[in-house]
């Protein structure tokens, strides 16, 4: 079992940028950040594997970066260019047993922290 506690939400005018953090109780191999609008399926932000490998999702590549510090067990995303189309709960994600941005493939997920984007 793995808690994952998210911290860096806010809210932000466009163009803005903000940095979201997960601390986990423990190693685990991939890592993700999720996000979900209100009224919409939550959907893979950016993923990122022990050795540094990443993938992203289209709507967000070249504006968010995703690292890591695997001796602090801390996962984080860099946010740029913010637009109110991010606006979302952002998760953390762990726990996969597939490199996939899909949802269903996370076991673990931390309470989320919420971002707003304004015009």
């Amino acid at each position: 079992q793995v808690q994952l506690v998210e911290s860096g939400g806010g809210s932000v005018q466009a163009g803005g940028s903000l940095r979201l953090s997960c601390a986990a109780s423990g190693y685990t191999n991939k890592m993700g950040w999720f996000r979900q609008a209100p009224g919409k399926e939550r959907e893979g932000v950016a993923i990122i594997a022990s050795d540094g490998s990443t993938s992203y999702a289209d709507s967000v590549k070249g504006r968010f970066t995703i690292s890591r510090d695997n001796d602090k067990n801390t996962l984080y995303l860099q946010m740029n260019s913010l637009t109110p189309e991010d606006t979302a709960m952002y998760y953390c994600a762990a726990g996969a047993s597939w490199w996939s941005l899909r949802p269903e493939r996370y076991s673990y997920w931390g309470q989320g922290t919420q971002v707003t984007v304004s015009s």
